[in-house]
């Protein structure tokens, strides 16, 4: 079913299923955040509670992947679309793209970004010169307005955490020497639902906690009391908790003005955690694997929220990040007509308890380059299932048995259900051709 929805086209393929209201959408993505993390998904080093509150109150996803970095999830997300269709460079979107803000805005939505931007001219000035200026700028993107870290050439973004370097609406904002990055977008957030809350709003929020350099955050006692531009592991845990206090605020925000009921909330990962930090998940040590196509780099948290509309469950579906284009239009009624094919397939149906139409399998191709820093990896293309995974090379791995992937499969002493699995994922290369 899945591979007939994609040699098809999915341009239409959620619309069947829009809300018999059209919801506020707030789409909150972290940064560098595995789902060990959280203490829903079984995480015990770091407090997430209004995380953990959503959570059981709304749908928890365990098996929802990212690509193994930012860059690729992003564009993916936005799109709707497999890098194999519109990949350019890393910290490059094509302005020919249309994104999930032109079509949220065509709807009749209002339309907001709200956080790290990195999508428009990445390289240094002495590294694949070619790349210098090209991108997406956040006035191209399709949202009525932004408040964004990092739109320029990548050596102006300056901080992102103390003393940001933000642009909002084409100006760079003032009298930020006292401020943190996190507050700045979450503020400017606040403001965009309280300014729009008689009419739907979209707003998309990719934060940037809790993306490295790991520095102290205003909860931190070495905020008060000494350099805020101090880098350092330790600081992570705190980074990861005013991550959730700063989801909380949104939480809260929507509570007080009573829009909890009428605002579909998604909370998602662009990859896994930093490989330097090892966490205790269900009372295991897991190290991160930000870069690395293991569960340790691509496996995210997935919560969405929805007080009426959705019904709280535990769900192991497949969830890719193509899959939020189509599902917000679904939710909200919008066309996707001159996105071209998508890839996406929406779970709204899911997330109200219904049967939908879940992944058979979830596919990454990931290939970073050309892009400053990006040389160290090599291209490579999967399919999996929740349990196994096929690499393009013929390489199997059983996953839950073999979570770092250090022993593929004998093909000579395979199990029945790894026969089968391989024999259904080889066929996603030859549909989905480069």
């Amino acid at each position: 079913m899945q591979r007939r929805e994609f040699l098809s086209g999915m341009a239409g393929a959620g619309l069947a299923e829009a809300a018999p209201r059209r919801p506020n959408i707030v789409l909150i993505m972290a940064d560098d955040l595995g789902y060990e993390c959280l203490g829903c998904y079984g995480g015990s080093s770091y407090r997430t509670p209004n995380l953990d509150r959503l959570a059981a109150a709304g749908v928890r996803f365990t098996h929802a992947y990212s690509q193994p970095l930012c860059t690729p999830t992003r564009t993916q997300l936005l799109t709707g679309k497999y890098t194999t269709r519109n990949w350019k460079a890393f910290g490059v979107l094509d302005p020919k793209e249309r994104t999930i803000g032109h079509m949220m805005s065509a709807a009749g939505y209002r339309t907001c970004i709200a956080g790290k931007w990195q999508l428009y001219s990445y390289n240094p000035p002495d590294y694949e010169p070619e790349w210098r200026g090209k991108g997406m700028k956040p006035e191209q993107s399709g949202f009525d307005e932004y408040c964004l870290w990092h739109t320029d050439h990548t050596e102006l973004k300056g901080s992102r955490y103390a003393r940001p370097t933000i642009f909002a609406n084409g100006e760079r904002m003032g009298g930020l020497e006292d401020a943190y990055g996190e507050d700045v977008f979450c503020d400017y957030a606040l403001d965009f639902i309280r300014r729009n809350a008689a009419r739907p709003f979209f707003l998309y929020y990719p934060m940037a906690l809790t993306h490295d350099p790991f520095q102290p955050t205003p909860h931190s006692a070495q905020w008060k009391t000494g350099n805020r531009l101090e880098t350092d592991p330790k600081y992570f845990k705190d980074m990861v908790e005013y991550m959730d206090h700063t989801v909380g605020r949104v939480l809260s925000h929507l509570n007080a003005a009573k829009l909890d009921a009428a605002t579909l909330v998604l909370f998602y990962s662009d990859n896994g955690t930093h490989q330097s930090i090892t966490s205790l998940l269900n009372s295991r040590p897991i190290r991160g694997g930000k870069g690395l196509t293991t569960d340790a780099g691509t496996r995210v948290p997935l919560i969405a929220s929805w007080p009426g509309s959705a019904k709280p469950r535990v769900l192991d579906d497949l969830i890719d990040s193509t899959d939020f284009l189509p599902t917000i239009a679904a939710a909200a009624g919008a066309s996707t007509r001159g996105f071209g094919p998508l890839d996406g397939v929406s779970f709204l149906d899911r997330i109200r308890g219904g049967a939908g139409n879940p992944r058979e399998w979830q596919y990454c191709d990931f290939n970073p380059k050309p892009g400053w820093d990006k040389d160290r990896f090599k291209p490579v293309r999967y399919a999996r299932t929740q349990r196994f995974k096929l690499y393009e090379d013929g390489r199997l791995y059983d996953v839950p048995a073999d979570p770092l992937e250090q022993s593929p499969l004998n093909p000579a002493r395979m199990m029945p259900e790894a026969v089968e699995a391989q024999g259904k994922l080889s066929t996603v290369f030859k549909t989905i051709r480069r």
